[in-house]
């Protein structure tokens, strides 16, 4: 096999392509790349050359893939022990595939962690489980209700659970003595998420302090960090919800089923429609009614609303996302509406 013989492979289930380098001769002259950030995914490929200027061409997908593999392999090379934020959901799926990516043929190098608070879409936890296994990845769950059993902490009168997500987030890490966490925070989510860093420093009660973030210019990034400090890493946070779905579909990455459109019992509350379930119990007033909807983005049944929607295929997601005007997490999560700055008072607390 020549250095320019791409190849298909896969790893438990999870399909991806790899060159062979091993024969590349070094005597050649490399080319320069460019970014075409106009170009359609399938318009364009790595391999293009640009009439008349020779330069080899990425497709806006392809840059930020290459950008996010980097991150991923940077974190890797410079901290001891990193460790992934997995839900499940959509953005921490690329994120895996992501990683799966970067260390073909080897396995993933580092453990995924997930903040289980009890009141998950039982779809969603049941694909978690499936997709850990089919990896071969050693899964850390820090349980919300395990902190409520043992009296360190209470449930909401709201009966909400995500905001309770901060301790067993910050135990599990210290626990785990993680040095670098890896998250898939976009900044196109949320204005707190907006201003955040690559690398985000977080101070040794996992709290995270505007003042201390450090520059980051062009692909440097500064890990550097005290005993008992850590980094989380945000390896997409130059991806938009749309890119998020096109790579998704470009990948052929599978999803839990509530992402697309399905017939479900729902009930309307604070402009959104939540799921009947046994933590998400219409109050009185509030009228029973079946949909067709799906999930933007996957929190808890008892704080994030679906949309309705007719999408049944990652196509149809694609054009519908593209069309809309309101953020994922603007039109579907009732916990980031407790105030104008709830998001970024988390994240001070070390959420996020």
């Amino acid at each position: 096999m020549t250095a320019s013989d791409p190849t298909t492979a896969t790893t438990r289930g999870t399909t991806v392509s790899v060159t062979d380098t091993s024969e590349t001769d070094t005597s050649e002259t490399v080319e320069p790349i460019a970014v075409d950030s106009s170009a359609a995914p399938n318009q364009a490929e790595a391999g293009h050359t640009t009439e008349g200027a020779g330069l080899r061409r990425l497709t806006q997908l392809q840059a930020l893939e290459s950008e996010a593999i980097h991150i991923i392999r940077e974190v890797v090379g410079e901290f001891e022990r990193p460790v992934l934020l997995f839900s499940g959901g959509k953005d921490s799926m690329v994120m895996l595939h992501l990683a799966v990516k970067a260390f073909w043929p080897a396995p993933v190098p580092f453990p995924v962690l997930h903040v289980d608070t009890g009141h998950n879409f039982p779809e969603v936890i049941d694909f978690r489980d499936r997709t850990v296994e089919r990896l071969g990845l050693r899964l850390v769950v820090a349980s919300v209700q395990d902190y409520i059993d043992d009296g360190r902490l209470q449930d909401r009168a709201d009966g909400t659970r995500n905001v309770l997500q901060t301790i067993p987030l910050l135990d599990a890490i210290t626990g785990g003595r993680f040095d670098a966490v890896f998250g898939g925070g976009r900044r196109d989510e949320e204005k707190a998420r907006a201003k955040e860093r690559v690398y985000s420093l977080r101070d040794e009660f996992g709290q995270w302090d505007p003042r201390n973030q450090r520059p980051e210019l062009w692909n440097l990034y500064n890990g550097r960090h005290r005993p008992g400090e850590h980094v989380r890493v945000f390896p997409l946070s130059n991806w938009t919800e749309l890119d998020v779905w096109q790579y998704i579909q470009s990948e052929g990455i599978e999803l839990p089923t509530l992402y697309y459109a399905h017939e479900r019992q729902v009930f309307h509350r604070d402009g959104m429609w939540v799921a009947v379930g046994p933590v998400s119990q219409p109050r009185e007033g509030e009228e029973v009614l079946t949909r067709t909807v799906r999930y933007r983005t996957v929190g808890d049944m008892s704080c994030t609303g679906a949309v309705e929607s007719d999408a049944t295929g990652v196509e149809h997601i694609v054009a519908e996302v593209a069309a809309t005007r309101l953020t994922e997490r603007g039109a579907t999560r009732a916990d980031d509406r407790a105030s104008e700055a709830a998001m970024e008072d988390r994240k001070k607390e070390g959420y996020f």
